[in-house]
């Protein structure tokens, strides 16, 4: 959450106006991701909302996550239990990472990318910075990209 969030949102954003793929993120209702917490907990939000979503092998899923989950540490527990659902209904995963790229980076293999640390206090906003540049570069490959940017 956090940076990811936001992130998450302005990719679908891209990806959706400037590549014509569809995409959605669980973070942009916010009214059915609080709903799920309060009902369900913080740790099967993204898991549930996947299901809703009718997610299948078809599809592929983009973590922007500075660590990327730990599951042996119980952190970031709602990715690291949505990308272990999507893997096991074989769901591609993507993603940008910090850190050691955590369980994004375990289950994604070769389609996650991990951003090196250069400093410890660095990890976060490199990592973020990384997100950005990533995602644009792929909105703006002429393979993807079917509608020009104005600017």
């Amino acid at each position: 959450m956090g940076g990811g969030a936001g992130h998450a949102s302005h990719a679908v954003n891209d990806f959706r106006k400037l590549c014509h793929i569809e995409a959605y993120t669980p973070t942009d209702n916010v009214s059915e991701l609080t709903a799920r917490i309060n009902d369900e907990g913080w740790d099967t939000t993204f898991v549930e909302w996947l299901k809703i979503s009718q997610i299948s092998k078809d599809d592929m899923i983009y973590v922007f996550s500075v660590g990327g989950g730990n599951a042996a540490k119980k952190v970031s527990m709602n990715i690291v239990n949505a990308i272990q659902y999507t893997k096991s209904i074989g769901v591609k995963i993507l993603g940008v990472v910090g850190r050691d790229g955590g369980e994004t980076k375990k289950l994604g293999g070769s389609t996650v990318l991990v951003v090196p640390t250069i400093h410890a206090k660095w990890v976060t906003p490199c990592t973020e910075a990384f997100q950005a540049v990533v995602w644009h570069a792929l909105v703006s490959h002429p393979l993807l990209q079917s509608q020009k940017t104005k600017w």
